[in-house]
């Protein structure tokens, strides 16, 4: 195949990318968004394929086997509450498999480095560098998000310290490889140095914090493999891996936004994890909650005209979001309005909370964001609140001394009322209590997230 052929088949791959990108940024297109994105990294595969410099298709057939058959057995087995961790899994193997792609160019007798000189030398050093970041971190954050390792911040006094030199000798390392001063045994201490920082990057990081390290982590590794595609001349490669960096570092910002967390303080810092100094639980809800029944609630929404349901990473594990819909479905022909909140870092990655409703069968058009649905609060009957902590915690907009001060919220307070469903009043990722459960206007619903919501739909059919 002609090297014409294979531009021209590189860049409409590269069009079905950026359309496929395109149509993920919203739920009704993103399944034709993430068939063209595979259409287009099908192509580029098959083009790649029948390049004349290939001496063995051997071990790409048993790659391509192996890689299928776990690919399968993880969709399979994988439940939609554990797919954080799945992504951060993903995420780690693209570092690692950038990693190897800049190992294996800097070792081959050949020097396969299609950038010559420094260009390609400074290629290899910083997917060395990249790679190995992202595959440690990403398995520290897997290791967080499955519960392997404890969700609060872990670490010493002085680790930022200590990520600053590793990050400065590894950088040097990259420069020394650049310059020619360096062989094997500087490319094993750089990929040791990087393979520690990703590790005491990620470890003091809290849980409340997952979802922008997520999208940074999916950034690295898109940023790594355009890295290799310079090291191995594929255009496709360094296009495909400019555009996941790119669209990663933008979700990144998003997430930051949305917390009111600035990047710096991510990585460099933590969310208190007992609530800062004076804030007790016991103090704030001072014996005003009020636990309620599914009868009593049931009672509530026979009357509502609106209810607005906010999910939480609690609807999650608890696998509600069947349930949740069956109830919108009772309060729907009983003639109330029922629409979906949804909070950007609601769950434990960008966008969870939505592709758990879409699996349940939610229309699209009931899914709403934070900035749309906040106006309609005060003017909603019952907002039920499902799982969901440190995003609708009030903490947030009232108290300034509060470590989540300024980060957007749904404002579910200002709603007649509010339905709390919860296993009890333990507190969110950011380790603080929420004032929210001692309102006068909220009612607290104790048990299982799942059971409780049947057992509430169930109340409402036996008093229709």
């Amino acid at each position: 195949m002609s090297l014409s052929i294979v531009n021209l088949c590189y860049l409409l791959s590269a069009v079905l990318f950026i359309g496929g990108i395109k149509g993920l940024t919203r739920p009704r297109t993103a399944v034709r968004g993430n068939l063209m994105a595979a259409v287009g990294m099908l192509l580029a595969v098959v083009v790649t394929l029948l390049d004349r410099s290939i001496l063995s298709y051997g071990w790409i057939l048993a790659g391509v086997v192996l890689g299928s058959l776990i690919g399968v057995l993880l969709a399979v087995r994988i439940q939609m509450t554990a797919m954080p961790q799945m992504v951060a899994l993903l995420n780690g193997f693209g570092g690692g498999a950038s990693l190897a792609v800049a190992a294996a160019s800097f070792l081959s007798s050949g020097g396969p480095v299609a950038a010559s000189g420094a260009i390609g030398l400074t290629a290899v050093g910083l997917t060395l560098l990249i790679g190995a970041v992202t595959l440690t971190g990403s398995a520290v954050a897997f290791a967080k998000l499955q519960e392997l390792l404890p969700g609060r911040p872990l670490g010493f006094r002085g680790i930022t310290l200590v990520n600053g030199a590793l990050l400065i000798v590894a950088l040097g390392s990259v420069a020394a490889l650049t310059a020619g001063h360096g062989g094997i045994g500087l490319v094993v201490l750089l990929t040791v140095l990087a393979l520690v920082l990703g590790v005491t990057l990620v470890m003091p990081i809290g849980g409340a914090d997952m979802p922008v390290v997520i999208a940074l982590l999916n950034s690295y590794s898109g940023i790594a493999a355009a890295a290799a595609g310079f090291i191995m001349g594929n255009t496709v490669l360094i296009v495909s891996g400019a555009l996941v960096g790119a669209s990663g570092l933008i979700l990144t910002r998003i997430m930051c936004v949305a917390m009111n967390r600035s990047l710096a303080g991510v990585l460099f810092g933590s969310l208190s994890e007992d609530g800062g100094p004076g804030v007790e639980a016991d103090e704030v809800y001072a014996g005003k909650v009020k636990s309620s029944s599914p009868e009593e609630i049931g009672m509530l929404l026979e009357t509502a005209q609106r209810v607005v349901i906010v999910p939480g990473f609690g609807l999650a594990m608890a696998q509600a979001q069947h349930a949740v819909r069956d109830l919108a479905d009772t309060l729907e022909r009983r003639g109330a309005e029922v629409i979906y909140g949804l909070h950007p870092v609601a769950g434990r990655m960008p966008g969870h909370m939505n592709v758990l409703l879409a699996e349940a069968e939610v229309d699209y058009d009931k899914m709403q964001p934070m900035e749309q649905i906040n106006p309609h609060f005060a003017q909603t009957d019952v907002v039920i609140v499902i799982g969901a902590n440190d995003v609708t915690n009030p903490m947030a907009r009232e108290d300034k001394g509060s470590p989540i001060y300024g980060m957007p919220i749904l404002d579910v307070d200002q709603a007649r009322t509010v339905v709390v469903v919860k296993r009890s009043l333990s507190p969110g990722f950011a380790g603080l209590p929420n004032p929210l459960f001692a309102k006068d206007n909220t009612l607290m619903l104790f048990g299982d997230g799942k059971q409780a919501i049947l057992d509430l739909t169930g109340a409402l059919n036996e008093a229709a």
